[in-house]
């Protein structure tokens, strides 16, 4: 299962609570695959749509909605932040350790 660090919970937090949206979630779908890798499309949603695996906890508030395939891909990876030398931040995901 996809494991979310409390940095990318907070990063997500503060992306989702931003529309005033309650329940909104970070989403991640399978654009696209091919024998090289996959593409992920990365949207803020209000809600999971059919089908998705919905990660996350009420105390933090940080929701994660994986699309099957998504969650197949992800399964044995860590989402985290990472900020360039600009100051910018940029969700990362990494192998587990």
């Amino acid at each position: 299962m996809l494991t979310v660090t409390e940095a990318a919970a907070e990063a997500i937090t503060a992306l989702t609570t931003q529309g005033g949206a309650e329940g909104s979630g970070l989403r991640f779908a399978l654009q696209d695959q091919d024998g090289e890798g996959a593409q992920l499309e990365l949207t803020v949603a209000s809600a999971p749509q059919d089908g998705d695996s919905v990660l996350g906890s009420e105390d933090t508030g940080a929701k994660v909605f994986l699309e099957p395939q998504a969650a197949a891909l992800l399964d044995d990876k860590v989402l985290d932040v990472q900020q360039n030398d600009a100051g910018d931040v940029a969700f990362a995901v990494l192998p587990q350790q």
